[in-house]
């Protein structure tokens, strides 16, 4: 049986964020139309916003182990529930991240994302969407901008290692930026209703260097991020 504490917790969060984004939503569209370059200081503050809600109202901690870069690299992340892809633009300064293309269908919403470097994926369009996610991320290189991919290409159980998607190696060789897998354990605490207390690590590894077989960056990767499972 759910503790009734943690019953309320969640609700006092869900309430608090969502008229938050609301309240995001309505003041960054108006923005967005000046410039894009004013979206990602609102993204930012909401990403904030978030983290604030979920340390002081579902008593989460959140925990960085190691150095987290800050541009010229590949982020290669664990991906268990929401969290991490909300947190995001509170840990790096405008990240550019692969998306559903489902979410940036979303009214209003959708426009944002475009605006802030969310770049969509096609899941069903196979070859075709991969060649437009490549010369998008691709216009991102040398700008100073830290890349996000979610390698396992959607959220998956704590414990689980499912094989990286192939897409993720067709990146990697396209950009040839070095790689920074991060493991993430969000799923036990996060990825639920009723949200648990607890603490989410971010477990930043050693970077991998451009140019080795797909092989072999596949295994690395997938090692290093599953490495909380253990």
């Amino acid at each position: 049986m759910t503790n009734p504490i943690t019953i309320l917790r969640s609700l006092l969060f869900y309430v608090a964020y969502y008229i938050g984004t609301a309240l995001l939503v309505i003041f960054a569209t108006p923005v967005s139309k000046i410039g894009e370059r004013y979206v990602s200081p609102m993204i930012a503050g909401w990403a904030r916003f978030h983290h604030l809600c979920v340390i002081y109202l579902l008593g989460i901690r959140v925990e960085v182990r190691g150095e987290l870069p800050r541009d010229g690299v590949l982020i290669a992340m664990k991906h268990e529930s929401f969290f991490e892809a909300l947190e995001l633009p509170y840990l790096f300064s405008r990240p550019v991240a692969f998306a559903k293309a489902e979410l940036l269908r979303i009214p209003i919403w959708g426009p944002l994302g475009r605006a802030n470097g969310l770049i969509p994926v096609e899941r069903e369009q196979g070859a075709r969407t991969l060649r437009t996610m490549l010369q998008a991320v691709k216009s991102y290189v040398g700008k100073g901008r830290v890349i996000v991919i979610f390698p396992e290409g959607t959220r998956v159980p704590h414990g689980t290692e499912p094989p990286l998607l192939a897409g993720f190696a067709a990146v990697y060789k396209t950009l040839k930026i070095p790689v920074v897998p991060i493991a993430v354990n969000s799923g036990p605490l996060y990825h639920r209703r009723w949200k648990k207390r607890g603490t989410i690590v971010f477990s930043v590894c050693d970077p991998i260097e451009p140019g080795l077989p797909r092989a072999e960056i596949e295994a690395r990767v997938h090692k290093a991020i599953n490495h909380l499972n253990e």
